[in-house]
C-alpha cells in the first residue's frame, strides 16, 4: 500500500488497526496521523517486526 492510498483509508483503518494490533494505544494510533511510514515504525517498536514484517502484516490485513 503507498503512502497516498494509506492517508485516504487512514481512519477507516484506524479502528481495525487497534482490534489488529491491541498493544497499540489511542495515543500511538493519534501520533501515526494517517502516516504510513510512522505505522509501520510502531509495529516495529511494539511487536519487534522487521519493516519487511510490518510492511507484510499491514499488507494482509488491507487486502
Amino acid at each position: 500500500m503507498n503512502n497516498d492510498i494509506f492517508e485516504g483509508k487512514w481512519k477507516q483503518l484506524r479502528g481495525q488497526a487497534k482490534i489488529w494490533w491491541g498493544e497499540l494505544t489511542d495515543d500511538d494510533l493519534e501520533k501515526v496521523n494517517g502516516k504510513l511510514d510512522k505505522l509501520l515504525g510502531l509495529l516495529q517498536e511494539k511487536y519487534g517486526y522487521t519493516r519487511q514484517q510490518a510492511e507484510e502484516e499491514l499488507e494482509k490485513r488491507t487486502k
